[in-house]
């Protein structure tokens, strides 16, 4: 058993109580399972005047990616892909796509979770088909053949994993704990959507398939639609769910981990997904925004989906952050000051967890507002 040491002014539970005029910084190892002392400072440890030298937090507005001009065609799945981040266990992307696609894809290289941010249409796969909407998760299992038919735009955020995904323990929580697995649904081949013959790059009388291997694309042509399952039994398969399916665990008088949230899991990977809920009302002293903490072990990544953002001011949807290791976050100052009075939370947001760090690839430095790090300190310091 660990035994706590206390030194000083402090909460007697986690954020709860804390002594007047301090925050209370969390400073843990793995995440928020790991050995762990709680500081109690007199100022916010985001309270900086400047930062220099590239480790900073980091804020990009994915609504401004280049996805081609509206009603045309010249946006395809696979170049059109938007790399942001990325390390040797995942790389974090987006993608437009606003017509069929005219071949099979095939990523040799890992799993993807695909996350709509917006649109709708169908996912053709090796399993069968499924209609898909905004809001839903589409984990393709390494190896599986897929293709999109978008019947409206669709806008995705592609979460591809070296590691295979899977659903996380939930321990005492009970198997049925944040969504029934119930819910998730699975294609099924007797809802084949087919793909004609001579598409782009094919002969009149061949299919095409493209595989990624160690990021290379390979095509490969055949005489018939290599979508020809007529049946599938097994636990390997497509999922999909939809973020409304999710019953996010809660406490009426303490602030749970974002851990508490984890929907998916892969080697040194974790995804959440932060759901509607009710706040912290059980008791005036509990805190009711994240508390401050430094990354240890993690990167921390958030892809802002719907709705308003309570631990932070001026993000909008299509937005994502990026807080590396080494460095604090925690609640903006706007969002301290409102949440006294805020009884519920109505957003939804993707986070990936990472252990190795992640490198910002080259194409979101454009997409960067680079003042981002200013957004804790009071208006009249900026």
């Amino acid at each position: 058993m660990s035994i706590p040491y206390i030194r000083g002014r402090v909460a007697s539970q986690a954020h709860v109580g804390l002594p007047d005029g301090t925050v209370e910084e969390e400073y843990a190892r793995n995440g928020f399972f790991g050995r762990y002392a709680h500081l109690y400072r007199e100022h916010p440890p985001v309270a900086w005047t400047r930062i220099e030298g590239p480790l900073r937090p980091r804020l990009y507005d994915l609504n401004e990616v280049d996805s081609g001009t509206p009603g045309t065609t010249d946006v395809d799945y696979l170049s059109g892909r938007v790399a942001l981040l990325q390390n040797g266990d995942c790389c974090i992307s987006v993608a437009t796509l606003r017509t069929a696609m005219p071949y099979l894809f095939r990523n040799a290289d890992g799993d993807e979770l695909l996350f709509i941010h917006s649109g709708a249409g169908r996912l053709a796969t090796d399993f069968g088909s499924l209609a898909y909407e905004t809001g839903d998760y589409l984990l393709i299992p390494r190896g599986t053949q897929y293709r999109f038919a978008p019947t409206r735009e669709t806008r995705l955020l592609v979460i591809e994993t070296t590691g295979e995904i899977a659903l996380p323990e939930r321990g005492m929580l009970g198997q049925h704990a944040l969504f029934d697995p119930a819910v998730l649904r699975v294609p099924s081949p007797d809802e084949r959507t087919p793909l004609l013959p001579g598409q782009a790059g094919c002969r009149p009388d061949e299919w095409r398939v493209v595989i990624k291997r160690q990021g290379e694309l390979t095509s490969v042509y055949y005489p018939h639609d290599p979508l020809d399952v007529v049946g599938w039994k097994g636990t390997l398969c497509v999922w999909q769910l939809n973020v409304r399916d999710i019953r996010p665990v809660l406490s009426d008088r303490y602030h749970l981990p974002p851990s508490a949230h984890t929907t998916f899991i892969a080697p040194h990977v974790a995804i959440c997904t932060f759901a509607p809920r009710p706040l912290e009302n059980g008791d005036p002293q509990a805190l009711k925004v994240p508390f401050y903490h430094s990354n240890i072990d993690f990167d921390e990544v958030l892809f802002y989906h719907a709705g308003e953002f309570f631990s932070r001011h001026g993000i909008k949807p299509g937005m994502l952050t990026f807080h590396p290791q080494g460095i604090h976050h925690g609640p903006q100052r706007r969002a301290t000051l409102r949440t006294p009075a805020a009884q519920r939370t109505e957003e939804v947001a993707v986070m990936i967890d990472t252990r190795r760090p992640l490198d910002v690839c080259s194409p979101a430095a454009r997409l960067e507002i680079v003042d981002y790090w200013k957004s804790w300190q009071p208006e009249e310091a900026r």
